[in-house]
This record gives C-alpha cells, sequence and structure tokens, in this order.
C-alpha cells in the first residue's frame, strides 16, 4: 500500500489485546523451520553486502539482485521464495496479530528522496516526519535517539524471522512481539526511540522507568502505538511513536 494512501485510509482495529495465552501456537514444522532458518540466515548475508543502514530501505528486489550477484549470498531457491510470499500474504490473524496491513505489495519500495538518514544512527525517517523527531529531541532532550525508523518490507522480513528463532518458531509469540512483514507502521512513518547508552533494554518494558519516556508521555503532540491493551495484538511498547 502506498504510504499517503495508507495515511488516508488507515482505521482502527475493533479487537482488543490481552496477556497472550498463545493457546493456538502454530505446531512447528521442520520443513517450516528449515525455510525460516534458511531465508533469515540469506537475509543477514544481503545485510552484511549492503550495510545495516541501506537494509533498513532495501526493497525486495533489490534483496533478490544482491543475492543473485554475489556468491557470498546465493540465490534464493524457488521453496524460499515461496515461502517468503506465502508469509507475506497470509492473514496474521493466524498468528493472533490483528493490525491493518501497510503494504500490499512484497516488492513496495521505499523512495529514498523521501527519506532522511539521521547522523549516528544509522536509521532513517520519512523527511515528512523529520520535524516532528527533531521536536521530541528538543523537549527530551538529546540522551534520546532514534533507536529504529523507517523499514522496508525486507527489513521487517529479516526481523521477523530472527524474532520467530528466538520464539522457538512459534509464529504466534512473535506475532506479539513484532509485526509480521507487510503490517509494521514503520514502513509508512512510525519510529523507535530510546536512551542513549541504554542498549537493547529500550526495547524493553525498562524503557517507562526512564526521564526520557516520562518526559515524552507528557507531550500533547505524541503518542505511543502499543499502549497497554492495544487492538493490534501487540506487547506494550513504550518506545514505538506513533506518527498517524
Amino acid at each position: 500500500m502506498d504510504r499517503r494512501k495508507f495515511i488516508k485510509s488507515a482505521a482502527i482495529g475493533t479487537m482488543i489485546a490481552t496477556t497472550p495465552t498463545f493457546a493456538k501456537e502454530i505446531a512447528p514444522k521442520s520443513i517450516e523451520q528449515t525455510m525460516v532458518d534458511a531465508v533469515e540466515e540469506r537475509l543477514k548475508k544481503v545485510m552484511a553486502i549492503v550495510g545495516f543502514g541501506n537494509f533498513n530501505i532495501i526493497s525486495f528486489d533489490e534483496v533478490i539482485k544482491v543475492s543473485r550477484n554475489y556468491s557470498k549470498v546465493g540465490e534464493f531457491t524457488t521453496e524460499e521464495l515461496a515461502f517468503i510470499e506465502e508469509l507475506f500474504y497470509k492473514d496474521p490473524k493466524e498468528f493472533g496479530f490483528y493490525g491493518i496491513r501497510t503494504c500490499n505489495d512484497l516488492t513496495q519500495p521505499i523512495c529514498k528522496k523521501d527519506v532522511y538518514k539521521v547522523p549516528k544512527t544509522g536509521h532513517y525517517i520519512f523527511k515528512d516526519y523529520l520535524p516532528l523527531y527533531n521536536r521530541l529531541v528538543q523537549d527530551v532532550g538529546d540522551t534520546l535517539i532514534l533507536t529504529s525508523g523507517v523499514r522496508s518490507v525486507s527489513k521487517q522480513l529479516s526481523l521477523f524471522l530472527n524474532r520467530v528463532k528466538r520464539s522457538n518458531y512459534d509464529f504466534c509469540k512473535a506475532s506479539y512481539s513484532l509485526a509480521p512483514p507487510g503490517y509494521s507502521y514503520h514502513s509508512v512513518g512510525d519510529f523507535d526511540v530510546g536512551k542513549v547508552g541504554f542498549g537493547l533494554a529500550n526495547f524493553s518494558s525498562r524503557f517507562a522507568q526512564t526521564k526520557e519516556f516520562k518526559k515524552l508521555k507528557q507531550l500533547p503532540y505524541v503518542d505511543i502505538r502499543y499502549f497497554e491493551g492495544n487492538s493490534d495484538g501487540v506487547r506494550y511498547e513504550p518506545w514505538h511513536v506513533k506518527v498517524i
């Protein structure tokens, strides 16, 4: 879905999220695990070629091109491509995720002229929302930093598969922590912020205890995307700034 079209058509979900029981966990299958491992590893190799920053905005068409041109990566197999397509177009409600689709096409690109790379972060912000980010830093303080910005479908796919692996190949648990590819608000403007020097704790409930978050929460012009009890079926994310 085009980012601007999405902004105009975004709707509020109707299902209210609660602490998940994962009663409908998808049984791990050896073939599924093999595909998750293979695709995630190949995407990591692509990132090693193009660089961390560029991988944030790389399209899937570009990923395919890199895989074909670099023997260190190796071309995606027919089975791997079929797995990727199935995952992208699958209804995520099967995983307990009820968010809105933000990208309709697996190959949807990020227009480089629409984004700005924030210095010293390796991440991008859509230029439309750069004034918002700069205002946050000014009002909260220079200890606030961008921890994740624009994400292409390829980047979200890589992150999601990594989360699946870390969740013992349980797609339900993975979806509770991270939106499946095609459903991330990072592709249409949202971004994550954190405290300088706080590391991975920025992506935990510990961030809600920082002075940076407490200042952020008091600002009238900003909101958090995944509040407690949100309708998407996602955990509480105090670091995820909502722009739409």
